[in-house]
């Protein structure tokens, strides 16, 4: 089994059977679909009933969370890769997992595609850092796409799950994790999945957890030196940035008093 595909969902009927849907169109049939649902009180169940005979596996029982769930269909997974697609995520085609997946081998244990975003301001493509390979500090002032990020399942057994004491940031604790490992990934040059923005993670009322999380966790596995450079780096970045912006305006402002008769 190449793939374990993994969606959690709780009172998303309507996100739920999207993402069913864009699953079971996959072209690529080595894979196993594990749907984790939090006892939902909506069509959830149902949905899930309907649809029983496409998945492989399927609970819906309560949960203390995200992470709960997640580490509910990581237990159950017996795919050489874990992808998580929550409920309201779809696939980018139907050849997604064909094109990763099909006569191919890979020799790192986390492979990064590209994570379609669709908001208000427009439509993005989040390249997951790219062709090149990933740092520590791009985890620590930034993240891994969670939903464009293919994990090794072996990484949760030398890892661990995910820490369900965090309610936003343990799958970027994990990630930091592996990065402390010198665990290394490759990016596939693909759009992987069309990105739900209604999620916790995006809601702004959560920024303020999301913050307090992120520095409870870098205080548990980042040493204070290594923290202090890595802020004194971004300083450094920021009066870069201020530096450059007044070069600009001064150009601008002798342009003009070129201009005056």
């Amino acid at each position: 089994m190449r793939v374990s595909v993994i969606t959690i969902n709780y009172n998303n009927g309507t996100g739920l059977e999207k993402t069913i849907r864009s699953v079971i169109k996959q072209s690529y049939i080595d894979y196993e679909y594990i749907v984790i649902d939090g006892g939902s009180t909506d069509s959830s169940k149902q949905i899930l009933e309907i649809y029983s005979d496409k998945i492989t596996c399927w609970v819906s029982e309560p949960d203390k969370g995200i992470y709960e769930a997640m580490n509910k269909g990581i237990i159950r997974a017996k795919g050489e890769f874990c992808h998580f697609l929550n409920s309201g995520d779809i696939y980018a085609d139907d050849e997604v997992l064909r094109k990763i997946f099909e006569n191919k081998e890979y020799s790192v244990p986390l492979l990064r595609g590209v994570q379609i975003c669709a908001a208000d301001t427009g439509i993005f493509r989040w390249r997951n850092h790219g062709n090149r390979d990933v740092t520590l500090f791009d985890l620590y002032v930034d993240t891994m796409q969670h939903q464009a990020t293919f994990i090794r399942r072996s990484l949760f057994d030398k890892y661990g799950l995910y820490d369900i004491k965090y309610k936003i940031v343990s799958d970027w604790k994990f990630f930091m994790q592996t990065m402390l490992g010198d665990e290394k990934s490759v990016f596939l040059d693909m759009d992987i999945v069309i990105f739900d923005m209604t999620g916790i993670s995006n809601d702004p009322k959560y920024y303020g957890l999301m913050c307090e999380e992120r520095n409870k966790v870098i205080d548990e596995l980042i040493p204070k030196t290594i923290r202090a450079t890595f802020d004194h780096v971004i300083e450094l970045e920021k009066e870069k940035r201020k530096y450059r912006r007044y070069i600009r305006l001064g150009k601008f402002i002798n342009k003009l008093k070129g201009k005056k008769p």
